[in-house]
């Protein structure tokens, strides 16, 4: 097999630490809570971690609002807690990736507050993105821009003297000002942030809303009948800004120096990486974010939206993996994150034509099928652990986790739920804390009963020592998958598609080295006939004699390459 750097196929694991396990028992997980459930990654069989904001934060936005971004909010931890996870995770042959927040900072950030009790036009507000308002009064929001989160994306403040005052930008929460990126002092103070974290030996970073960060000269006015996140063709001020380029050249040219300063943990695979969030369509535009010289990873999130559909998922597949060979990039596959509605009740609905991000389930809407959803979401887990690249799961995911969809509204947190005037549930259904132990207070998220949200009463059917070692079950499936992944070399292998198949099933080659696997994907309603000359390796789930039932993805072993 080649000889690549780690990153190009590496299983990342997302880590929610707010979720993922409390140590002290406030009902909040927390860096030591992360640090003794590590062996579960390691078991698992994934590369790596990715750690979503620790850092100091009053939370509105569940820590993407950073007041400090060199600290670790009390909530977390210390830097101590920070420094022992990363030393006990490279023990186990972990690496670790942190979030970086470039976009915005939150409101109680030193910069932005002394940006308010300073004068327009002054350098304190120039770090942020400050504009007079329109009208006769300045009434007016400088542009018609909105929020992410629901409503206006400016908010207008009142300046020392008690007049109303200037606007500032904030493409999320009004608690998360927008940066100014065309301002040097900006760009000085976050390639000190990465030297910071980098001097602390991080493995990378995962570079939150990368696409936003420049905005369009003079602000116009956007096509607000546009879903930024579905059709980016047409270029919107906001987003996917050519200059944002610009920052990543220098950032790349940061990491790479840091290239060898681990290399007594991992020798001469120790790459410093670089992941983009960015909403970006279509798939050429995104593989402007991982050109040579810019960042390594850039999440697929075409990928994510295709519905479960063989035509559109043979699509997106070739269409991403077109687009990221003429840049000489892996492709970055992910299925589940923090932001969106778990894959396994996504896939619990009907499946409709076209790319589409489902926003959050109250128990008052059409509830998912749960049994066809695992089913889906193990099957497309499997199609997905096949493909060259590198791919990210998210927490839980492993477990099965449907997405929790009946929440109670006055539980919800995610700050979407109020800015959208109760229209819009948020993301607080994927973001359930862990079970750990059926039988135990919290599932055994935490040594109390509390859990900062509801944890519905079917997750503990679904607690990790509920499957460890359970024949069948979706965590053994995990393990099983990420073991083949990674003996057979398929994320550095070469896919060639199957063309005699059935329309309804997805099937391709992945030759990797001397190993051929003929992965095999059933979308449609009806059993399908398999080649009986090759080998079952493993299945999504169990196989009809020599069919491959509906809804359900087969590995097989081919005995020799062609």
């Amino acid at each position: 097999m080649s000889t690549l750097p780690w990153w190009r196929d590496a299983v990342i694991y997302q880590i929610y630490p707010r979720s993922f396990a409390d140590a002290d028992g406030d009902g909040i997980g927390d860096l030591p809570g992360i640090t003794a459930r590590l062996e579960h990654l390691r078991d698992l069989g994934v590369d790596a971690l990715w750690l979503s904001p620790f850092y100091v934060s009053p939370q509105h936005d569940a820590g993407y609002d950073v007041a400090d971004f060199r600290d670790v909010d009390p909530l977390f931890g210390t830097l101590a807690d920070f420094d022992v996870l990363l030393d006990r995770a490279h023990r186990l042959g972990l690496r670790v990736i942190v979030d970086l927040v470039p976009n915005h900072s939150s409101n109680e950030h030193p910069w932005f507050q002394a940006a308010l009790a300073a004068a327009p036009g002054s350098p304190e507000r120039a770090r942020y993105v400050f504009r007079d308002g329109r009208g006769d009064q300045g009434e007016q929001p400088p542009n018609n821009w909105v929020s992410n989160f629901g409503g206006p994306a400016w908010t207008r403040v009142t300046e020392p003297d008690g007049r109303p005052g200037q606007y500032y930008l904030h493409l999320f929460d009004s608690s998360q000002p927008d940066f100014d990126w065309t301002n040097d002092e900006v760009r000085e103070e976050f390639e000190s942030i990465l030297r910071f974290w980098l001097d602390r030996g991080v493995d990378g970073f995962r570079v939150d809303v990368a696409h936003g960060l420049v905005k369009a000269q003079g602000l116009p006015d956007a096509d607000l009948s546009i879903d930024p996140h579905v059709d980016t063709t047409t270029l919107l001020p906001m987003w996917d800004q050519p200059g944002v380029h610009d920052i990543y050249r220098r950032w790349r040219s940061i990491v790479d120096d840091y290239s060898e300063d681990l290399a007594d943990v991992w020798g001469d695979d120790a790459d410093r990486v670089l992941c983009a969030e960015a909403w970006v369509q279509p798939s050429e535009a995104l593989s402007r974010y991982v050109r040579p010289d810019e960042l390594h990873q850039s999440f697929n999130f075409g990928y994510l939206m295709t519905p479960w559909i063989a035509g559109e998922l043979r699509a997106s597949i070739a269409d991403s993996l077109a687009a990221t060979e003429t840049v000489g990039a892996p492709q970055t596959w992910v299925l589940s994150n923090h932001d969106v509605v778990r894959h396994a009740s996504r896939f619990g609905y009907p499946q409709r034509p076209g790319l589409a991000r489902m926003p959050g389930i109250g128990a008052d809407d059409p509830q998912p099928d749960a049994e066809l959803g695992l089913r889906r979401a193990r099957a497309s887990t499997a199609l997905m652990l096949a493909l060259p690249g590198s791919a990210y799961l998210y927490q839980g995911e492993e477990l099965g986790l449907p997405e929790a969809t009946r929440l109670p509204d006055d539980a919800r947190q995610d700050p979407t739920w109020e800015r959208s005037a109760h229209t819009d549930r948020g993301r607080d259904g994927c973001r359930v804390p862990l079970p750990w132990s059926a039988n135990e207070p919290s599932f055994g998220f935490g040594p109390s009963a509390l859990s900062w949200l509801p944890q519905p009463d079917e997750l503990g059917s679904l607690a990790v020592d509920r499957q460890d070692g359970t024949e069948g079950s979706t965590l053994e499936l995990y393990r099983r998958l990420l073991t083949l992944r990674r003996s057979r070399g398929l994320g550095r292998g070469e896919l060639s598609w199957i063309d005699d198949q059935n329309g309804d099933a997805v099937a391709f080659h992945i030759r990797s080295g001397d190993l051929d696997t003929v992965v095999i994907a059933n979308l449609g309603p009806s059993t399908l006939p398999l080649p009986e000359h090759l080998t079952p390796l493993a299945s999504s789930g169990p196989l009809d004699g020599q069919g491959l039932p509906p809804d359900t993805t087969v590995w097989l072993h081919h005995p020799h390459r062609p």
